[in-house]
């Protein structure tokens, strides 16, 4: 109980002179001990490392997960180290209210073949999400925690350290400066015809007690100084280190960049898949508004079927190779063409069709008996059928 005691007074005396130090310095009573330009550059860019690490963090924490609560749920696992629940995606359960609303709306109708297609994406999307928000923790959200969980708190309680030593040796400074001139005080000569013997002598010993308060504040403040320079030492060390973590950061932000570029990747092609299926699918109708057959004329369907040359009669109906050949032959009629832009790249799927590129223009019509998810289009001198879910109808 007793070293308890001396060892509470002794760190209670510590404190109460570093706190002294403290006041005087924000006071300028006290000189301070600078540390070189190299050294607070390198503290200064920790900070900084620190600061922003913090903000990529939480922004891509609420980017892979928007919801706040989840993120404050997953947040409580971690800090029990208990493993964090499998969570549906937005995708997959959207995928699933699409299929369970075919199956009830019909799902042999235009519409619930559609939401099944839909639903089938949708599902594909949800997963490839699943995996790029799993990469991602791994592969970037981890090292950054784990710099700022470990490493930052290592720097932080040498900087912590640091403060003190330095406070310690300003007080020893300022005792050592203190003590100089109460000893130089009290070694000046008096004046024998003005003082008495009984001063003098006194004098004497308080010369010499300042004396020895000199050489133990000396001491003291050589201490200060080997302590200060070793922790100055290993805090330089631990920042210098930053370098590391930068180059280690931006491994993991190639990596980051990598996995999102799949899962865009991914999500494009299962979109552009659905966008296909949907062309050739009966009944669809996406991208556009405008109607899907325009008028022709003001005569009637009989009467423009009757003015085409050669007489074709049902041109999306025919077999490939013989509409092929007749769509060769069939003139655009004297009204009713529009012209289209093209909305997404789309192959041919036989010589009846026309390929298409995105966002070029092509002039469309319709012929009597055709399928309204079909148009006849021309560019140049080439004419096949286009799916009316790829253009966007000009006026």
């Amino acid at each position: 109980m007793d070293f308890n005691m001396k060892k509470l007074a002794s760190d209670a005396g510590i404190f109460f002179t570093r706190a002294v130090q403290f006041t005087e310095e924000k006071f300028g009573q006290a000189e301070k001990t600078e540390l070189d330009a190299q050294f607070e550059n390198l503290l200064a860019r920790a900070d900084s490392t620190k600061n922003w690490t913090e903000k990529i963090l939480r922004q891509t924490e609420v980017l892979l997960q928007p919801n706040p609560s989840a993120r404050v749920e997953e947040f409580l696992y971690e800090k029990l180290d208990r493993k964090v629940p499998s969570r549906v995606t937005n995708g997959e359960l959207l995928a699933q209210y699409m299929a369970e609303a075919a199956s009830e709306l019909g799902p042999t109708t235009p519409y619930g073949k559609t939401l099944i297609k839909v639903a089938e994406a949708e599902k594909h999307l949800g997963a490839a999400e699943r995996d790029f928000i799993h990469t991602a923790s791994i592969n970037f959200l981890t090292p950054l925690r784990t710099f700022l969980e470990g490493d930052w708190k290592t720097i932080s309680k040498e900087r912590r350290l640091l403060h003190n030593r330095r406070l310690d040796l300003d007080a020893c400074k300022a005792r050592l400066k203190k003590a100089k001139a109460a000893e130089a005080k009290a070694t000046t000569v008096p004046d024998f015809q003005e003082t008495r013997p009984r001063n003098y002598i006194l004098s004497a010993s308080a010369s010499a007690l300042w004396n020895d308060e000199v050489d133990k504040a000396e001491q003291e403040l050589r201490v200060a100084q080997t302590e200060f320079d070793r922790q100055a030492e290993v805090t330089r060390l631990l920042l210098e280190g930053i370098s590391s973590t930068h180059v280690n950061h931006l491994r993991c932000l190639h990596e980051f960049v990598e996995s999102q570029t799949t899962y865009y990747a991914q999500c494009y092609r299962h979109m552009l898949d659905l966008q296909k299926q949907l062309g050739r699918f009966p009944g669809t109708f996406v991208g556009t508004t405008e109607p899907a057959s325009p008028p022709l004329s003001s005569t009637s369907p009989t009467t423009a079927a009757a003015t085409m040359p050669g007489g074709p009669s049902v041109a999306g109906l025919a077999p490939p190779g013989e509409a092929a050949l007749r769509l060769e032959e069939v003139a655009p009629p004297a009204s009713g063409t529009r012209k289209a832009r093209v909305l997404y790249d789309y192959e041919a799927a036989d010589s009846s069709e026309l390929a298409l590129l995105a966002d070029e223009l092509i002039t469309v019509y319709s012929l009597p008996g055709m399928d309204p998810d079909w148009l006849i289009g021309e560019r140049g001198n080439k004419k096949g059928k286009v799916p009316v879910t790829y253009l966007e109808l000009l006026s």
